[in-house]
């Protein structure tokens, strides 16, 4: 994708400082999806990065992955998957727990939502410390099915969220970096 859509987008991303607590700056992706231009530009970027790959599904981490993953699996014509916090999947679920900086969280999949060999792409808005996101690929590889990448329109450099994927055998695949200094 041309910088000019890059820098569409990234215009297009609202900083709030000191959210959720003092001394963070929160990049708000609500201000994307309100404009159709830079969603549409958003679901361009992932769909030409995966269009050539066999995907059986996308995997959405709540809530704003389910945002564009589901906008995504219906340009690549595929399933959707909602990967969600706990106790909000009416089904039998599967779950991870992972850490956090003060403490842990824990996500949860439909148990039969995927199978031995299904193709998974993990999509989120906002990649930081990649916590959430290794504990997404990990649901999914634990029912048999391949990770094929994890996705974000938003990559925060500095918090090496891409190492720890990358490191568990998934490429990541980012719209907008951001160095934060």
């Amino acid at each position: 994708m041309d910088n000019n859509k890059l820098q569409y987008v990234r215009e297009h991303v609202r900083e709030v400082p000191d959210f959720p607590k003092k001394g963070i700056l929160f990049l708000d992706v609500t201000t994307i999806v309100k404009d159709a231009k830079a969603f549409d530009l958003c679901i361009e970027f992932l769909a030409e990065n995966f269009q050539n790959e066999k995907i059986d599904y996308i995997a959405g981490i709540e809530s704003r992955g389910f945002i564009f993953g589901a906008a995504l699996a219906a340009k690549l014509n595929v399933g959707f998957i909602p990967i969600r916090k706990p106790n909000k999947l009416p089904a039998e679920t599967i779950k991870e727990t992972y850490s956090l900086e003060y403490g842990t969280d824990t996500i949860e999949m439909h148990a039969d939502a995927l199978k031995s060999g299904d193709r998974v792409l993990v999509i989120d808005d906002l990649l930081a410390t990649g916590g959430t996101a290794v504990a997404a690929c990990n649901l999914v590889k634990r029912v048999g099915a391949e990770v094929v990448a994890a996705a974000f329109i938003i990559e925060l450099d500095p918090l090496k969220g891409r190492e720890k994927i990358e490191n568990n055998g998934v490429k990541v695949v980012s719209m907008l970096n951001y160095d934060l200094d």
